[in-house]
C-alpha cells in the first residue's frame, strides 16, 4: 500500500459517496487508474465495504449501553448459543470477546431504558450468563469510524484474529 491508497483510504472513510472523479482528482490520479486502486483494496479486504452512517438520536435511538457479560461457561457450543442470540437482537450493534476479568462486551443502542430493559430479558432469555451489568452513555464525547493509517506500510503484521468488523 503506499501513499495514494492511504489517501484514496482516508477520503472514502471520511466520504463514501464521493464521486469517482472527485475521489481521483484529489488524489491526482484520472478515473481508472484510481478505480482500479479502489477494486484492488476492496479484493484485498482492506475496503471491507462502504456504508451510510446513520444519526442514532434522529432515529429516536438516543440511549446507547455497554453491557459487560460475564460467564462461567468456556467452550464451543455455549459460545455457538450466545453468538447465536446476539445475531437474532438488532440493538446489539458491537459484540466483542475481552481478555481480563470480563468475557464480553456488548454495545446496544435502544430509545430508551425500557427499551434497554426489554432488550435484557431477550438476552437473558437466550443464554445463560452468569454476570450481566451495563454503563449507559451520557455524552459521547469521541465517536469515529474512520482508522488510522500511519501503521500501513509498516513491519506490522496483519492481526490473526478472526473478528469480524461492521
Amino acid at each position: 500500500m503506499d501513499a495514494t491508497d492511504k489517501r484514496i483510504l482516508n477520503l472514502l472513510q471520511r466520504d463514501a459517496s464521493l464521486s469517482l472523479v472527485e475521489l481521483a482528482d484529489r488524489v491526482g490520479l484520472s478515473t481508472s487508474p484510481c478505480w482500479r486502486r479502489i477494486q484492488a483494496l476492496e479484493k484485498s479486504g482492506v475496503i471491507r465495504q462502504r456504508v451510510a452512517l446513520l444519526d442514532p438520536d434522529r432515529l429516536g435511538l438516543g440511549l446507547a449501553a455497554f453491557v459487560r457479560v460475564r460467564t462461567n461457561q468456556h467452550n464451543q457450543a455455549w459460545f455457538d448459543s450466545f453468538a447465536t442470540a446476539v445475531e437474532k437482537i438488532d440493538e446489539i450493534v458491537e459484540f466483542y470477546r475481552m481478555s481480563g476479568d470480563l468475557d464480553y462486551l456488548l454495545k446496544i443502542v435502544v430509545p430508551d431504558i425500557a427499551g434497554y430493559d426489554a432488550v435484557y430479558k431477550r438476552l437473558i432469555a437466550s443464554v445463560d450468563l452468569t454476570d450481566v451489568s451495563a454503563s449507559f452513555v451520557m455524552e459521547e464525547i469521541k465517536a469515529t469510524t474512520e482508522l488510522p493509517l500511519d501503521y500501513t506500510g509498516t513491519n506490522n503484521p496483519p492481526s490473526s484474529g478472526s473478528g469480524k468488523r461492521r
